[in-house]
């Protein structure tokens, strides 16, 4: 059975950083496109930011330069460096991992980052 399991959530106040990791099991990972998606109370679930099986990233403007997503294939997981966090940013965070070969995808079970002042 495929396992996505997030860590690296928490509290933090405005300015401050968090890094989440996603460890995936049972997938050919290198295979898998990578994304951090989130959802806040009331609001559907974005994109956050996304990695490529070949390592091509890309972020939802509201995170451009605050946000960085990495891979480290020889450990099935994928990071979220997050800086200078917002009160915006709170939300459950969530892993996905989509196959680059078949319509395979997959999710973790969240971790919550709450930003507070």
């Amino acid at each position: 059975q495929v396992q996505l399991v997030e860590s690296g959530g928490g509290l933090v106040q405005p300015g401050g950083s968090l890094r989440l990791s996603c460890a995936a099991s049972r997938i050919t990972f290198s295979r898998y496109n990578m994304g951090w998606y989130r959802q806040a109370p009331g609001k559907q679930r974005e994109l956050v930011a996304g990695i490529s099986s070949s390592g091509s990233s890309n972020y939802v403007d509201s995170v451009k330069g605050r946000f960085t997503i990495s891979r480290d294939n020889a450990k099935n997981t994928v990071y979220l460096q997050m800086n200078s966090l917002k009160p915006e940013d709170t939300a459950v965070y969530y892993c996905n991992a989509r196959a680059d070969f078949a319509s395979w995808n997959y999710w973790g079970q969240g971790t919550q980052i709450t930003v507070y002042s």
